[in-house]
């Protein structure tokens, strides 16, 4: 069915409130979407000034949130500052690898959990989907409508489309949250299973009051201010005065071509005066002003950025260590997995649970959906580990391997790796002999780390001592050489050059595995 025919079968059944409730089948009628007047604003951060943005958050508090989400959409719009750190916090959720996993291992629960991936997979532009989701980021809560049809006799979702959140409203009596439409501007309730509500709790308080843009409001007022001065003061004070001289002997004629001749300089940059006259460019020199506008303004997108990524070393341009800000990408990270954690939990309550009511039953449990949120680990050091606790004896299930390291569990016929027969341990030197640990004497196992610790190094110890030959071949006698230990500076620098991490690590590994052996003996 094509887009148009499908919205005018949309308008041909409107929406009754009284009987289309949601339960027991999905609602087809479109509510919320569609109304032309959505694209027109009131533009109530036109001349913004704090009495006037004190007005429009009472408002908000009141339950009418019209104006207030208006000027949540004009603040994106005209901060570049504020439309990038936005965009940051919401590209790192929408980049995620997402996944549909079952309730459980029961075959019903697996051939739902395919159902819903495939349902999920063909959805028009998912992803813009979630990015609309995570408009609640800012705004404190996101809206989007479903538009539910029928394919091969199940009920599918066809789209999912934004709702302009300046839409909502609070009831005054219930404070129960309301969509105002065409048909019902005092608003009205949300039918079950039609919408998607995705909401972001950045601080304590009413719904009304949580987004990240109620926060930084304040700055986006005080830096909207601060460019508006600066801007005239580059007006004024950025291009050097042209100063006219002329002689008192000087006629009226002289006096208007100089004029003319300082006009022309502004657009043609030239021009002619009489030889009785002068032109003289007088440069500003207030370069003190300059800072206090571009410091103000440095000040609030810094506050911005700790508001919406919790830190701005990684998001402003700056001093500060790789150290410090190592920590604070992870101070986003963490803000990224609460962002995945909570648009996950909504995908499943609003999208993935209709569409197994409708489908499997109001009995069934839904699917559980994930993000990839996890920080990419060291694959090495956490083989390394699982190595380390197995052989300390610690019972490690298969199951938690293979999802660990995200390989698939083997089929029937096919071909598998070799494993150390039951009671060996593969030792971390590639010519150690194997030997089974259940009989072997302590004193045998501490002997064979030895000797191989020992082989092992015996180049690293030739490389070592290069730096040694390298200073003895330098010197043609005995005594320049002597007089060259006797320089401190010489000395350390050898003794640097000589520093091996190959044997350190040697070295921790065998008095590593001897504390092993020694303790499994006791």
């Amino acid at each position: 069915m094509s887009k148009k025919k499908k919205n005018k079968n949309m308008k041909e059944k409107e929406f009754n409130p009284d009987v289309d409730t949601g339960i027991g089948r999905p609602v087809r009628a479109s509510i919320a979407i569609g109304d032309p007047n959505d694209k027109y604003s009131t533009y109530p951060s036109n001349g913004l000034t704090p009495r006037r943005l004190a007005r429009i958050f009472r408002a908000a508090d009141e339950g009418d949130v019209r104006e207030q989400m208006e000027m949540f959409e004009e603040m994106e719009e005209k901060d570049t500052h504020l439309f990038s750190q936005l965009q940051t916090r919401k590209l790192a959720v929408t980049g995620l690898d997402w996944e549909v996993q079952p309730f459980s291992d029961d075959e019903r629960d697996k051939t739902i959990a395919e159902f819903i991936r495939d349902q999920l997979k063909n959805i028009e532009k998912f992803d813009d989907i979630l990015m609309d989701l995570l408009d609640a980021i800012g705004k404190g809560i996101s809206v989007m409508e479903i538009e539910w049809g029928v394919k091969e006799g199940h009920n599918v979702i066809e789209d999912i489309t934004y709702v302009h959140p300046k839409k909502l409203i609070w009831d005054s009596l219930t404070d129960e949250m309301k969509i105002c439409t065409k048909e019902f501007p005092s608003g009205v309730a949300f039918p079950e299973n039609k919408f998607v509500i995705h909401r972001y709790k950045a601080k304590s308080g009413h719904e009304s009051r949580n987004g990240v843009l109620r926060v930084v409001s304040w700055m986006y007022l005080f830096k909207n201010y601060d460019l508006k001065d600066w801007v005239a003061f580059c007006e004024v004070f950025g291009m050097p005065l042209r100063l006219g001289k002329y002689t008192a002997a000087a006629s009226e004629a002289d006096q208007r071509a100089l004029m003319e001749a300082i006009y022309s300089l502004g657009t043609d940059a030239a021009g002619i005066i009489p030889d009785s006259t002068m032109i003289e460019f007088i440069e500003s020199n207030k370069t003190t002003s300059v800072e206090i506008y571009e410091k103000l303004a440095r000040y609030c997108d810094e506050q911005i950025s700790k508001a919406i990524l919790g830190q701005t070393l990684s998001s402003d341009s700056g001093g500060g260590s790789y150290a410090q800000g190592k920590v604070h990408n992870e101070v986003r990270h963490d803000l990224t997995a609460a962002d995945a954690k909570a648009l996950a939990t909504t995908i499943r309550r609003d999208i993935i649970k209709p569409l197994v009511e409708y489908n499997f039953g109001y009995d069934v449990d839904a699917p559980l959906f994930t993000f990839a949120s996890e920080e990419t680990e060291d694959l090495k050091d956490t083989v390394t580990i699982y190595q380390t606790l197995n052989a300390m004896g610690l019972p490690i299930s298969t199951e938690h391997i293979y999802n660990k390291f995200n390989i698939p569990k083997p089929e029937e016929g096919e071909e598998l790796l070799k494993t150390p027969a039951s009671g060996q341990m593969t030792l971390p030197y590639p010519d150690m002999e194997q030997e089974s640990l259940k009989d072997m004497p302590e004193q045998k196992q501490i002997d064979i780390l030895t000797d191989e610790a020992r082989k092992q190094t015996e180049q690293i110890f030739q490389k070592m001592m290069e730096p040694v030959l390298k200073m003895v071949d330098k010197y043609e006698s005995l005594d320049a050489l002597q007089m060259a230990l006797k320089n401190e500076d010489t000395l350390k620098e050898v003794y640097r050059e000589m520093d091996s991490p190959d044997l350190e690590d040697i070295m921790h590994q065998a008095i590593y595995l001897s504390t092993l052996v020694g303790r499994s003996q006791q």
